[in-house]
């Protein structure tokens, strides 16, 4: 179907047919407001006000190339090559995951822990994707030195565009948390943070197209059989790397939270604390590290 006029109120009725069906009337509102207010720079109420305005056959081709993206659920973050985290624009392409609100509930726990100190900090991302922890942590605790490891050479790309851009400094490294021989190339830190892959293989069936076909699964997926390997192997970093009665904060699956909690328990932390999303969910854990670091 093409699109009636180059009127702004024709090209809205269009952008809510031709998702009929495909997504909740909520989901298609916030869509067409994100998706009109790049490609035309009219907020919700100019867009309203604006219903006869017209716009220029390039940008009804990029919002047509946007609708035909939704309808095979590809997310409007990738479609964009953005989102807002934490109040600062990050860049996002499919090799790297999209923040999540949890993800900015945990950095903001942190932020909140350490906002008074005033000595210098060290701190690690453990997994950093995109680079939204390291970056927002960066810059929201300015005494802190900040690291970044992952696995992925393309995540480092656009993780390190997305310091540049937010004018942040970070140290990124491609370094595998489970190759325990690297550690040796890393620093004590006073925070570590991670959000590591905790969705189990047999989650998949549960979960949205948008996100199974889309989203990079290195960084989604566990075994079956291994959901916690990489709490596991991060609190044994941490048991090495973090300074005594320094923090180690987790991004968890609900699903495991207990589990993850006697992990952490076993291994020798002490005032493990799960924390709750907004949505009432136990999606954040923090644990603190009183022994004496080993050399």
């Amino acid at each position: 179907m093409r699109i009636p006029s180059n009127k702004i109120k024709d090209i809205v009725q269009f952008f809510r047919n031709e998702l009929q069906g495909l997504y909740d009337e909520n989901e298609i509102k916030s869509f067409v407001n994100i998706v009109m207010e790049e490609y035309t720079g009219l907020n919700l109420t100019q867009l309203l006000l604006s219903g006869d305005k017209t716009v220029s056959e390039s940008v009804m081709l990029k919002i047509k190339f946007a609708i035909n993206d939704l309808k095979i659920y590809k997310p409007v973050q990738y479609i964009l090559g953005k989102t807002i985290f934490y109040e600062l624009e990050i860049k996002v392409n499919p090799s790297v995951l999209i923040p999540r609100p949890e993800t900015e509930e945990l950095v903001h726990w942190i932020i909140s822990d350490y906002k008074d100190l005033k000595k210098p900090i060290d701190i690690i991302d453990i997994g950093f994707g995109s680079g939204c922890i390291p970056i927002i942590l960066k810059k929201n605790l300015k005494q802190s030195k900040v690291y970044g490891i992952d696995i992925s050479k393309d995540a480092l790309k656009i993780a390190k565009l997305n310091a540049l851009n937010n004018q942040t400094e970070v140290e990124f490294k491609i370094i595998d948390i489970l190759d325990r021989e690297k550690w040796t190339q890393l620093p004590q830190f006073d925070i570590i943070v991670s959000n590591p892959p905790y969705v189990c293989e047999s989650e998949k069936e549960a979960m949205h197209a948008n996100v199974l076909e889309y989203e990079p699964h290195l960084a989604l997926f566990v075994d079956n059989d291994m959901p916690l390997i990489f709490y596991s192997a991060i609190a044994d970093f941490a048991l090495e790397k973090l300074k005594p009665n320094s923090s180690l904060y987790f991004e968890i699956n609900e699903g495991f939270a207990f589990q993850t909690l006697e992990l952490l328990k076993i291994k020798g932390f002490s005032n493990c604390e799960v924390k709750k999303d907004m949505q009432g969910k136990d999606r954040m854990i923090k644990a603190v590290n009183q022994l004496t670091v080993n050399s």
